[in-house]
């Protein structure tokens, strides 16, 4: 197994508190972008997240009251300017399994946004399992105002389940900004807070799951992402499986027995 507690990133700032770890961005006065470096190292994180026994629930937290604005204009958008489509497609698929990372790290990730969330700032927002957002949050799909297709990263396939084909396609056509007020109508914010609030929020939800049946959640993710493929009746014997599976966990036991000794149970991921 990985351990992450101690893990030290050169490019955000990482944190462990419990089986809690807070992500941030570190470049507060350019609004949080992202460059060639922070992309690579933050795919590789996730990966490492898949195999860490210490690390529960990820929160990708603000910081200076932006949460990412997206790829640097002067360090990723300018020097891909001339370089080879072999060249740009190796940095497209790099960001592509950003993603695919988030996705498949097995741990519930929350979004913490306040402020700007563009580009692949929106992106990163979007391939987290839950979101909580301030009142303040403007979050854009902008790649068609930079001259690049709306689909970037996975946004077509994921943005259209979580608030709608017709709300993405907007979205994607016209780049412009998600208010928080319409993120939180089209579902695409669980919660909404003041800005003051709005990091204890997301820990509080952290802290919350990380306390449940973490090694059930880590099957639920699973689902969640796999049955987007399925069938309904493929889906449904998946589900069978995967719940026969976590009745085999002591987590299942320890809730039967409390239940029976009128005790709250006390998980441990096993």
């Amino acid at each position: 197994m990985t351990s992450l507690k101690d893990y030290k990133p050169a490019h955000f700032l990482w944190s462990v508190e419990g089986k809690v770890a807070t992500l941030r961005l570190n470049r507060p006065e350019r609004k949080n972008p992202l460059t060639f470096e922070s992309y690579a190292e933050l795919g590789a994180l996730f990966r490492k997240l898949a195999t860490a026994d210490d690390v529960d629930v990820v929160v990708i937290a603000s910081n200076g009251g932006n949460f990412c604005s997206g790829g640097d204009v002067h360090e990723i958008i300018g020097p891909l300017i001339g370089r080879s489509m072999k060249e740009l497609l190796a940095f497209t698929r790099m960001t592509g399994e950003l993603v695919k990372a988030m996705i498949g790290c097995g741990k519930p990730i929350i979004a913490a946004v306040d402020g700007v969330c563009v580009g692949a700032g929106a992106i990163l927002a979007m391939a987290s399992d839950l979101r909580l957002a301030t009142h303040d949050a403007k979050a854009a799909f902008l790649f068609t105002r930079v001259g690049l297709a709306g689909c970037d990263m996975g946004a077509c396939a994921m943005l259209p389940r979580i608030i709608g084909q017709g709300r993405a396609a907007e979205l994607l056509y016209t780049g412009r900004v998600m208010t928080a007020a319409e993120g939180e109508r089209w579902g695409f914010w669980n919660s909404l807070h003041g800005a003051a609030e709005l990091d204890g929020a997301a820990q509080h939800l952290a802290q919350q799951l990380g306390s449940g049946p973490t090694f059930a959640h880590g099957i639920t993710k699973t689902q969640l992402n796999q049955e987007w493929t399925m069938g309904l009746e493929q889906a449904i014997e998946a589900e069978a499986q995967a719940q026969a599976i976590c009745m085999q966990t002591r987590d299942f036991e320890r809730a039967y027995r409390a239940f029976v000794a009128k005790a709250k149970p006390v998980f441990e991921g096993n």
